[in-house]
């Protein structure tokens, strides 16, 4: 009797440990990556800053349609054109899933122009998505002599416009214009932050400045500036004139005023190509693919949220999304130039 009860008792003492062992093992394996993990976007510019104001407003949705629910932070890593911040996030970063980059549309150029700099593979770059697809405008203080892109054409002394680096709108645009409109411009680079340059613009240290039309409409101060006529719009990049700026010619109607060549035109579809990367967010080669496809997901799911949407209209940001797959697409095509654009790209940026 005593044997068959010290059975039973073993019996009932393994199926009770089996019965509490396989829900904990199944709870494990049903456990989301990313719960209790903190997510890091990396941005490339000063808090403040357009770039800047994108990924945060997203910050405040993702985690809603991320399983887990994670924690998500900014890091700002300004500098060198959105160079620290892409090198950091593409080498030093882990490809964990959580590590992501806002950085520049057009970071691409650096790797055509073979800068040692640029320490990535533009196309290696697992794309997550863009919060908006931007054409750009460049600026002129209106006290300069500078009325049309006809007077910088015909000026003995080129104005001065400011950028940050070389993939930089307010580096590369100027010099597009002077590869295919011959105009000529006095670049002043180096600014950390579009910011800086709008101070710089202001103390009159620069006249000019080419940059994004959503950043344009967006905030301060243009919103101010725009009031009391203190810079007037010279020239925009779209293929048909924005609503907002019906006075400014694009750069494909003074492309046909000024007969620019085939090979110009060319390089004019390469260069525009970083409006359609717009905001990019980024996240490093090797990360697994199941969290590139949460991220990617919760992306498109965050972009269309309602909230979302009320939310940026508040703060005065378009919405016109790229998804994951499109950007990764866009950036094999723009890094496979034949050799006679990518000639026509280094001396665009100086080398």
């Amino acid at each position: 009797m005593a044997q068959r009860l010290r059975g039973l008792r073993i019996g009932w003492l393994l199926f009770l440990s089996l019965y509490l062992f396989i829900p904990v093992q199944s709870v494990f394996a049903q456990a989301p990556f990313y719960q209790g993990k903190t997510i890091t976007i990396v941005v490339a510019t000063k808090a403040g800053d357009l770039y800047d104001l994108y990924p945060r407003l997203l910050a405040e949705y993702l985690p809603k349609y991320i399983p887990g629910s994670p924690n998500i932070i900014i890091q700002n890593m300004p500098g060198a054109g959105s160079l620290i911040a892409a090198n950091y996030v593409y080498n030093v970063s882990k490809p964990d899933g959580l590590t992501l980059g806002a950085i520049y549309p057009t970071l691409y150029f650096e790797q055509l122009a073979k800068k040692d700099e640029a320490k990535f593979d533009w196309t290696k770059f697992n794309w997550i998505g863009s919060t908006i697809r931007s054409n750009n405008l460049l600026y002129m203080r209106s006290d300069t002599p500078f009325k049309t892109m006809d007077d910088v054409r015909k000026a003995a002394t080129p104005p001065k416009c400011g950028g940050t680096g070389v993939s930089s709108t307010g580096y590369y645009m100027p010099k597009l214009f002077e590869e295919t409109l011959g105009t000529k411009f006095d670049i002043v680079s180096g600014y950390q932050a579009g910011a800086d340059v709008d101070l710089a613009v202001e103390r009159g240290e620069v006249q000019c400045r080419a940059f994004t039309i959503t950043s344009y409409f967006a905030r301060e101060p243009f919103i101010s500036w725009r009031k009391r006529d203190f810079v007037r719009v010279l020239i925009q990049t779209g293929a048909k004139r924005d609503e907002r700026l019906k006075d400014a010619p694009t750069i494909y109607e003074l492309m046909n005023r000024y007969k620019t060549s085939e090979s110009g035109r060319r390089l004019a579809t390469v260069v525009l190509s970083g409006g359609d990367f717009g905001r990019p967010i980024v996240m490093p080669p090797g990360v697994p693919a199941d969290r590139v496809k949460i991220l990617r997901d919760a992306f498109t799911k965050s972009i269309q949220d309602k909230d979302l949407l009320k939310e940026a209209q508040k703060r005065n940001l378009e919405i016109d999304p790229g998804s994951g797959d499109e950007l990764q697409s866009l950036a094999k095509e723009v890094v496979a130039q034949p050799p006679d654009i990518v000639q026509r790209m280094q001396k665009l940026l100086g080398q």
